[in-house]
């Protein structure tokens, strides 16, 4: 994969693995697009890189999603990664309920739906990608997460699928299979995070080498020891890292 004069749209790209893709594509010499939904992190990006251009946009809204794809006919790469994720118990009846929607909108739905309008202006360009950054918990979920884990598992799904679609087209369809790691997603919990810097190097080596599914860190033992002995990758995964 051609890694510089890109135009590249990340979608959660103010903070933790979207902003440091942003700045890794920023460095490659690539106009970088980044969505957000809260207008003092763009403001903060856009003072902090000028040279990145910022969209307001709420993956868990069509009429946002609709928007990005006709206003950035232009982009040729698409990293989709904005997400969001509650801990709950299911049963619990003073949980809102809207927490199910919003979890499945904009992990799963939100990205679909962008993938499906960008398709028709990527195919036509010489060379093109989509990123999709599941989790590692979509190959073994959390107790705590169950919405969460299961859009993730679909998102890892679909990629797959999508992979095989376009295999004889210009776009190339990866996944990034993150650990835990370091962002205001994960913070107060979980062990052993790794930095977003950390993921956006190992996954830099995979895209210039077209390793279209790309476990990061500790996930790749996770996906050997849930193939070989998956009661084991339960039970060590139930409880989260």
């Amino acid at each position: 994969m051609n890694t510089s004069n890109n135009t590249v749209l990340i979608t959660g790209g103010t903070s933790g693995i979207g902003l440091a893709l942003a700045k890794k594509f920023l460095s490659e010499d690539n106009r970088v697009i980044v969505t957000g939904r809260d207008q003092e992190k763009l403001a903060q990006v856009q003072a902090d890189f000028p040279k990145i251009i910022t969209q307001a946009a709420d993956m868990s809204r069509f009429e946002d999603v609709e928007r990005l794809a006709v206003q950035f006919t232009d982009a040729n790469i698409l990293i989709n990664n904005a997400g969001v994720q509650y801990n709950y118990d299911f049963s619990d009846p003073t949980i809102p309920i809207d927490y199910i929607k919003k979890e499945l909108q904009t992990n799963l739905t939100g990205p679909l739906l962008l993938i499906r309008l960008m398709l028709p202006y990527l195919m036509k360009k010489q060379t093109a990608a989509i990123v999709n950054v599941s989790s590692g918990l979509g190959i073994v979920p959390k107790q705590s997460a169950p919405v969460y884990c299961g859009s993730k598992a679909a998102l890892h799904s679909v990629t797959k699928s999508l992979r095989w679609q376009l295999e004889d087209s210009s776009v190339k369809v990866f996944e990034v299979i993150p650990p835990i790691v370091d962002t205001d997603m994960t913070r107060g919990r979980g062990k052993g995070k790794i930095s977003p810097e950390t993921l956006v190097e190992e996954f830099w080596s995979g895209f210039q080498k077209d390793k279209y599914e790309m476990p990061i860190g500790r996930v790749k033992l996770l996906m050997f020891v849930q193939r070989v002995v998956p009661k084991l990758a339960d039970r060590i995964m139930r409880n989260g890292l």
